[in-house]
């Protein structure tokens, strides 16, 4: 089986931000750090070389396939920021229909500003989505599942 590629790394998260060429992103970036560092109550960390991730969850897929991954992270693209959710999006379509100009796919949030977005609704969302993996069971018995998508198949979650 492959080795995940998105680990955490010793790489510098305000450099990562400070690099980022349009300075509308990157001031986005800093916002949606400080936000997401408040709603996880983690430090950000670089996981890989583009995801800047908060705490740290163990995931084990049907397939026997296991990794880590942040509890909740984003990452600054060229079209848009995507915002990492563990939880999916399933239980969430009152927030979701508050939070403004957005799109969904997975465990992913995509939002092509931070200013199109109520940040109340999306801090939220962070929340409660950390609060499910916490909920998950911490033995990691508990089987999750990514937005009720079969192609990724149930997976249990371990808050480390």
């Amino acid at each position: 089986m492959a080795d995940n590629k998105t680990k955490p790394t010793a790489s510098s998260v305000p450099a990562f931000i400070d690099a980022i060429p349009d300075e509308a992103k990157r001031a986005d970036a800093k916002a949606l750090a400080k936000l997401m560092q408040r709603a996880t109550g983690e430090k950000p960390k670089m996981w890989g070389p583009s995801i800047v991730g908060f705490g740290s969850c163990h995931y084990t897929y049907e397939s026997g396939r296991e990794g880590d991954m942040p509890l909740a992270g984003f990452s600054p693209r060229k079209t848009a920021t995507v915002v990492y959710l563990n939880t999916g999006f399933g239980d969430y379509d009152a927030l979701l229909a508050q939070l403004g100009k957005h799109t969904t796919g997975k465990g992913c949030l995509y939002i092509k500003r931070l200013s199109d977005v109520d940040r109340k609704v999306l801090e939220t969302l962070v929340v409660k989505s950390v609060a499910g993996v916490n909920q998950s069971d911490p033995s990691g018995a508990a089987a999750k599942r990514y937005n009720g998508d079969a192609q990724l198949g149930a997976q249990r979650l371990r808050r480390d």
